[in-house]
């Protein structure tokens, strides 16, 4: 277990450093002894991170090459370990773009086959994440989570393996989307609403009706996104926990009397 854990943290290091520019595209990486001492582990580890990242596309290795940082458009974008890093490093509006740009293709397409697809445990784990993101919003809770949930259990029930492993890496899109989302005043209960739709719709196995309810929730989340970047706002941190609503008695209680 200690082993499994001082894999995943250094090849997590790693990873931010290199998408975060410490180390340039084209630059060596230190040698092993170096990196050893920095992360405080042996040097199995360090090869094993460091084919990790091979095969994610950050680094190659060869013969009088050494190990060297390879261009982001080498970069395995699909990978959710790369969209994690880059999103702790820091979004972008171009990396913001080509999320939101691949989540409007596919995101969509999916949806009109899970309404096709979709079994009544499919339903039942987005009728879930539904009455979670409505308990958040009445009680108070965590909205974005269960958000996150309704949209990749939807992408689940499409049961293509190819969509659902794309889908991975929109889940940082996601989460910053529903976090800005949720940031603005009475933003989930307004698209609760628009949730439910999207959902009567694949209960309905209406691909056309599922799909339009979809775009508008894409739509509206892209011009959050574009009032967050206007407004130069500081981009949700994925290295933290999201944000929780307050419960609506609460929010009130704040209010200062009229």
């Amino acid at each position: 277990m200690a082993a499994r854990t001082a894999h995943v943290t250094t090849l997590a290091l790693l990873g931010e450093a290199i998408v975060g520019g410490r180390y340039a595209a084209g630059s060596a990486i230190p040698p092993e002894p170096v990196l050893c001492d920095e992360l405080g582990v042996s040097r199995t580890v360090v090869r094993e991170a460091v084919k990790s990242l091979v095969a994610k596309g950050l680094l190659v290795t060869g013969p009088k090459l050494g190990t060297r940082v390879l261009p982001e458009d080498d970069w395995n974008w699909f990978d959710p370990d790369v969209v994690l890093w880059k999103s702790k490093v820091g979004l972008t509006r171009e990396f913001l773009r080509d999320l939101q740009e691949l989540r409007r293709t596919l995101e969509p397409a999916a949806i009109r086959l899970a309404a096709q697809r979709a079994s009544a445990a499919d339903i039942a784990v987005v009728e879930g994440a539904y009455a979670g993101m409505k308990a958040a919003i009445e009680q108070g809770g965590d909205y974005v989570a269960n958000d996150l949930r309704f949209h990749q259990g939807l992408l689940r029930a499409a049961h293509n393996r190819m969509l659902v492993q794309m889908s991975k890496a929109l889940g940082a899109l996601l989460r910053t989307s529903f976090e800005i989302s949720t940031s603005r005043a009475n933003g989930p209960a307004r698209s609760l609403a628009l949730h439910r739709e999207l959902l009567d719709a694949v209960i309905a196995q209406d691909p056309a009706r599922a799909e339009r309810a979809s775009l508008v929730l894409i739509d509206g989340a892209q011009q959050d996104i574009e009032l967050v970047l206007a407004s130069r706002r500081k981009l949700p941190s994925l290295a933290l926990p999201a944000p929780k609503l307050k419960a609506r008695g609460a929010r009130a209680a704040k209010r200062p009397a009229a």
